[in-house]
């Protein structure tokens, strides 16, 4: 039932903020057009301290921000200050660029800010990579609802999410109680679960907090609470065809990312209003990574 499980690699960002990064893994990219997964926190950071993503470029996805606990402030360079709340949803498309910050509130960080949650990166299919950018925003209560599964984003069960998608995916919240569990039908051609919080069991083998695992296709998978636990699901439909990514810039064309890289060292992005730090092109680079 399970083709691969994921150990997340941690990355400190700074001030004791950590993030588990899933994907990409050397087991597995990318999950259907899902080709990033950070988890943030959980951490109480000190009084006077707070998350501070400052000011960064992206081309050819969207991303998604969904919390569990804490607020950031998210500012873009289409002129959005929006904050994000446990169960809402933030997703902004790129597209041919756009530039955000996020960052704790200035009202929560006297007391030490609490952060939880994930972000994703979707891959945008090949025509729609240079497609105008975006942002929209909806409340937890307009996200499909049942049984303890929030449907995020696409289309699971029978259900159907309102934000706004490019390709076939879906994305959702579990919060199971023993002896419950959830089953995911094969209804998507690649499928995963991330167990955010708490421990579940596949077949014979329990799995802790903490692990992606990717599914076979074509099986139906079904995983059973052992303690209350918090699950992300995730999946859809592959990229169509090959894609590169590197630093925070995802194009089907290697020359595309380096017109990225070249027009955000030389100013060419627009800015995001009010801010005026910002994060340079990284020096030392990661080599770029392919999918599939």
């Amino acid at each position: 039932m399970i083709s691969a499980v994921i150990q997340p690699r941690t990355r400190d960002l700074g001030d004791g903020f950590e993030v588990r990064r899933a994907l990409p893994a050397v087991e597995k990219r990318a999950v259907g057009p899902f080709v990033f997964f950070d988890q943030m926190g959980p951490v109480r950071l000190a009084p006077g301290k707070g998350m501070d993503v400052r000011p960064h470029p992206h081309i050819g996805l969207a991303t998604i921000t969904y919390l569990f606990e804490g607020e950031i402030l998210h500012r873009d360079s289409l002129g959005t200050v929006q904050p994000i709340r446990p169960g809402e949803v933030n997703w902004m498309t790129a597209g041919r660029g756009i530039v955000h910050s996020e960052r704790t509130p200035p009202e929560l960080r006297a007391a030490g800010a609490e952060a939880f949650g994930i972000q994703v990166w979707v891959g945008l299919p090949a025509a729609q990579e240079e497609v105008e950018p975006s942002f929209v925003h909806f409340k937890a209560e307009d996200l499909p609802s049942d049984g303890g599964l929030r449907l995020i984003v696409g289309t699971l069960k029978g259900a159907r999410s309102p934000v706004p998608t490019h390709s076939p995916m879906f994305y959702a919240e579990a919060a199971l109680r023993p002896p419950g569990g959830v089953t995911l039908a094969p209804e998507h051609e690649e499928r995963a679960a991330y167990v955010a919080q708490g421990l579940v069991e596949v077949g014979a083998t329990r799995y802790p907090a903490g692990q992606l695992l990717v599914f076979e296709p074509n099986k139906t998978a079904i995983l059973k609470a052992v303690h209350d636990s918090r699950l992300l699901l995730l999946g859809g439909a592959p990229l169509d065809g090959h894609r590169h990514m590197w630093w925070n810039f995802v194009s089907s064309r290697k020359e595309r990312i380096a017109q990225a890289a070249a027009d955000w060292k030389a100013g060419r992005f627009a800015p995001v209003p009010g801010e005026t730090d910002f994060i340079p092109l990284p020096d030392n680079a990661p080599q770029v990574v392919d999918y599939p």
